[in-house]
């Protein structure tokens, strides 16, 4: 009698879905402290996405509905014709900006990654003398402002000639020691030393187990290193300020700055400064858009591990 009870209880236990086994769960949090967390996201959201609005919707209006309109809504839909005043004025002078901005941006953040993470990735894999030493004075300058640098960096510059000059401005762009730190620690945890072992058994040299095996490794600290060097090159304003004369090197910052303060004598390009504002952030959405899976796949791993 026994034998058929339990094969009827194992039947029974067999046809049970998975998805209908019990699963334990934490303490559900409460209602209020949820609407709490809630509106404090709506009020973030609305904050940043606030002017982020006005400027497109400005950006949309010619001169008069500028002054005449709801500030936060659409008058006259201009924002063709306004890039085309933008892209006659000048003979198109802001978008030579906007090509100087990639270039010292997205140039400038490739070539710093690399050398992040080589170092990063050398200070992590090898063992050599100084090494904390050299890591400590690289963390150390984590902590020195960029608009610390600039002057002496203007300074060395002129010493030899090259202020109002490409390099000026893309040279000091290709240091980033925040990068070094995090290629490091990214480095010590997901590069195992098993690996870089049997590589190098397996007659791989340095630079090609670096370039085959590691960064493969490594691609989401590059990915961020890259993001965050990209938007700090991009938004970089004071170091073209003090070292940029001719206004065909000139970055999108400066130059929209540079517009700016002319509006009070030329009230004309108001627009046009509104417009450009709104097509220079347009490649920092590209970026963030386009690396986010990349992003959060590295800060996700690094989070569990």
């Amino acid at each position: 009698m026994g034998a058929p009870t339990t094969s009827a209880a194992k039947r029974t236990s067999a046809a049970k879905p998975a998805s209908a086994t019990k699963r334990v769960r934490g303490p559900r949090e409460s209602l209020f402290s949820r609407a709490g967390a809630m509106l404090v996201m709506a009020i973030c959201t609305f904050y940043f996405l606030v002017p982020i609005w006005w400027l497109f919707v400005a950006a949309t209006k010619d001169r008069s509905d500028f002054t005449s309109s709801a500030p936060l809504w659409f008058a006259d839909f201009n924002l063709i014709e306004n890039i085309a005043a933008l892209a006659n004025y000048r003979d198109g002078l802001f978008f030579q900006w906007m090509l100087n901005s990639v270039l010292y941006a997205g140039a400038g953040a490739a070539i710093a990654t690399l050398f992040a993470t080589m170092t990063g990735y050398a200070l992590a894999k090898y063992a050599f003398r100084g090494r904390e030493t050299i890591f400590n004075i690289i963390l150390g300058g984590v902590l020195v402002p960029a608009t610390a640098l600039a002057l002496p960096l203007f300074l060395v510059f002129s010493q030899v000639g090259a202020t109002n000059t490409f390099w000026s401005v893309f040279l000091p762009s290709l240091v980033s020691p925040f990068g070094v730190y995090l290629a490091r620690i990214y480095a010590s945890s997901s590069v195992p030393d098993e690996l870089v072992e049997a590589a190098r058994i397996d007659g791989s040299g340095e630079v090609r187990t670096f370039f085959t095996v590691s960064t493969r490794l490594m691609m989401p600290a590059m990915v961020t290193i890259f993001l965050f060097q990209f938007v700090t090159i991009w938004n970089n304003f004071f170091l073209p300020l003090i070292m940029l004369r001719d206004e065909e090197l000139f970055p999108v910052t400066l130059g929209l700055y540079i517009w700016n303060s002319q509006v009070s004598q030329i009230p004309e390009i108001r627009a046009l400064v509104i417009i450009g504002a709104l097509l220079s952030i347009i490649p920092l959405i590209i970026a963030f858009l386009g690396l986010q899976r990349f992003w959060r796949s590295g800060l996700g791993t690094g989070a569990i591990k």
